[in-house]
């Protein structure tokens, strides 16, 4: 009897000794996998997995998740950025982050502007674009200097501004949204595809063809198909364009395509050999895009990009048609900041009056808008 106890006793000091060692060594394991994500992390933060309360938070609704939007700003445009900016926040509940590309010049005026309005709560980075990143990559003309616009090409860079971001929207300074961005980034893109765009051929652009225009809504309006470059890209002349002003981004699929260097590649070789068309039907920089993104996007829904309002200054579309737009596009030479555009009302009551009085609309009745 006394030989059985002494049994039983060693056998649960041997599993007592074996459950203390497996716990010290659980512990040690545990201890170095936390040393490692602390090693890991530059901060010494640990990844969002471990915080329980995190996925059911992210969980209850979408309006957690945040919507990167890229928009540039120049000095001369300054009061659009502001428009865009406030009737985006003004018509989502969704967390919104502004991703301002801009010159060193202009960060001053447009962190005060921000800074002094109800814009003050608006979630922001300004960026600096440096416009030596364009040399030998565009051709100047000697005689007009300034017509090249540096922050037009932003876009292509898009990895830059967002280096850690999925998905994001690039937007023109000349837009004001009419209802929830949130819509706008939660447009499908087909798998292996960078990018969706408006093209020229919606619909809505078909219906309300601007006079004149000419090729402008094919890729013959943009590229020179005499140039046998362009005509060994076996793209079809007729293929209809779209507009680079209002994109949604995979940015995973950007930067695996390498779609910046690829546009670069087409910026260098127009400078040698001048394949953009002679009579261009936008801006020069379309044309690359419409090169590295041939049959290769999805589309935005066309009420998300109502464009050519600043194509003329007669009213093209209905009050109507314009109301039930989701983001208005004043593209084109009559800008709504200006003398003479068309639906400038609807475009002003976005606007913020700039504090410190240096930007001012130009009105045909009245000359200057002065800041309230």
């Amino acid at each position: 009897m006394t030989f059985r106890k002494v049994n039983i006793f060693i056998l649960v000091l041997v599993v007592v000794i074996f459950l203390l060692v497996l716990h010290h060594n659980i512990l040690g394991l545990s201890d170095l996998l936390k040393r490692e994500l602390s090693d890991s992390s530059p901060l010494g933060l640990q990844p969002i997995d471990f915080i329980p309360e995190a996925p059911q938070r992210w969980t209850e609704g979408q309006n957690d998740k945040e919507i990167p939007v890229v928009i540039t700003a120049s000095d001369d445009r300054l009061g659009g950025v502001i428009a865009a900016v406030n009737s985006i926040q003004q018509n989502t509940k969704s967390n919104v982050a502004f991703h301002i590309v801009t010159l060193n010049d202009t960060v001053d005026h447009l962190r005060s502007w921000i800074s002094k309005t109800n814009l003050k709560n608006v979630k922001y980075r300004i960026l600096n674009f440096d416009p030596h990143i364009l040399d030998g990559k565009v051709k100047v003309d000697s005689e007009m200097p300034d017509s090249i616009k540096p922050l037009t090409f932003a876009r292509f860079y898009m990895p830059n501004w967002i280096p850690n971001v999925e998905k994001a929207i690039y937007l023109d300074d000349d837009v004001i949204v009419q209802d929830d961005i949130l819509e706008l980034y939660n447009t499908p893109l087909q798998p292996g595809h960078a990018a969706a765009f408006s093209d020229d051929c919606d619909s809505t652009s078909n219906k309300f063809a601007v006079r004149g225009a000419g090729n402008q809504y094919n890729y013959i309006g943009f590229l020179d198909y005499k140039k046998e470059t362009v005509r060994k890209l076996s793209m079809k002349a007729s293929t209809c364009s779209f507009n680079p002003g209002v994109f949604v981004a995979n940015l995973t699929e950007w930067k695996l395509q390498n779609i910046t260097k690829q546009l670069e590649k087409w910026m260098v070789l127009n400078v040698v050999e001048e394949i953009y068309s002679r009579t261009l039907a936008g801006s020069i920089t379309t044309p690359p895009l419409l090169i590295v993104f041939y049959k290769q996007h999805s589309n935005i829904d066309p009420m998300w990009n109502v464009r050519h309002l600043g194509s003329s200054a007669g009213k093209r579309y209905s009050p109507q048609f314009v109301k039930a737009a989701k983001l208005l596009h004043w593209n084109g030479h009559f800008k709504p900041w200006g003398r003479t555009a068309s639906y400038a009302d609807v475009w002003e009551k976005w606007y913020i009056p700039d504090p410190s009085g240096k930007f001012n609309l130009i009105r045909r009745h009245n000359d200057i808008y002065e800041a309230k």
